[in-house]
């Protein structure tokens, strides 16, 4: 039986279809039959408690010149759909977070969204690898720059975050005894005195940053290694990194069996994971990506497993 299926994402003018997998994810769906509905956050809003949003009927072809149609924008109910792909990228802030509220108000009307909006508030792709303090280096998450340097005092080389950014944005190496530490700490604490993750560093990065992508708690069976530039420590395929396919290590499917119960209990169904050496870095829940790159490299058809998974939740496979 043919779905309706919403996706809220970025402008899809925008996007580089040859990498992009919310794409993947919408060739799959009208491969199957699907009705395809494009919105982007501006047009999403709420009248008299109703979730809606401003809509257009889309048709995608795996072309790069042409790739998308659309019909006429039509203020519509999003209960009127079976399922929303919420693919917005970072940064998550406050707008992302009010999305997901009008999306709360879908899922009460019986919409599937995928990832569920409450666990996109709550996993923080950055703090949610707390919960797994096994899977991970020694990490702090802290406003407080003595803390920090205490920390990279106690631990040497080690890297902080934002926890809000993606693609290796505001990433930054630390050492011991460099002068720019202070200022580093300084600019990205900024006047507000925000939160900051850092990590021990990994010296395994040389092999590459690998993305683990996650269908209701099961990883699939190959990674996609982003491997740094040569001048570069960020393995980010946005920050100059190249992705080079490799199998499931054994650690990789312990880190990934000890995170999908907690994945699949939040409605999280499609997730991807991070992982340098042998250790969990980041937990990806807002709009994963590497899917057309498995795809291609290993003949893979990941979207149509998150489909088929997608399915057999409404009771339609």
């Amino acid at each position: 039986m043919s779905l309706k299926i919403g996706i809220v994402m970025d402008p899809i003018e925008r996007i580089k279809i040859v990498k992009d997998s919310s794409f993947a994810m919408l060739l799959s769906a009208q491969s199957r039959g699907h009705s395809l509905f494009y919105m982007e956050v501006p047009g999403l809003y709420i009248t008299d408690g109703v979730a809606m949003a401003r809509m257009q009927s889309l048709q995608v072809e795996d072309n790069s010149s042409n790739w998308f149609q659309l019909g006429e924008v039509a203020k519509t109910p999003l209960a009127e759909l079976d399922v929303i792909l919420m693919r917005k990228d970072p940064p998550f802030d406050m707008d992302f977070v009010y999305s997901t509220l009008i999306l709360d108000l879908a899922e009460k009307a019986g919409v599937l969204v995928v990832n569920k909006p409450q666990s996109l508030r709550d996993a923080n792709e950055k703090l949610f690898t707390t919960w797994f303090p096994q899977c991970c280096v020694p990490m702090l998450v802290s406003r407080d720059v003595n803390d920090i340097r205490a920390f990279v005092d106690a631990h040497g080389k080690s890297v902080v975050k934002p926890l809000d950014g993606m693609g290796g944005h505001s990433i930054f190496q630390l050492n011991r005894g460099d002068p720019n530490l202070n200022v580093i700490l300084e600019t990205m604490s900024g006047e507000q005195g925000e939160l900051m993750q850092v990590q021990r560093y990994i010296k395994e990065i040389t092999a590459g940053d690998k993305r683990i992508l996650m269908i209701n708690g099961k990883p699939i069976d190959y990674a996609l290694a982003r491997i740094p530039g040569a001048d570069d420590f960020r393995g980010n395929l946005a920050a100059g990194g190249r992705g080079v396919g490799v199998p499931l290590s054994d650690r990789d499917r312990w880190i990934a069996a000890e995170l999908g119960p907690e994945l699949k209990k939040r409605g999280i169904l499609f997730a991807g994971i991070d992982v340098i050496g042998d250790y969990l870095t980041e937990v990806n829940v807002t709009s994963p990506t590497c899917i057309r790159e498995l795809d291609a490299e290993y003949g893979l058809d990941i979207a149509a497993q998150l489909f088929a998974e997608i399915e057999n939740q409404l009771g339609r496979s």
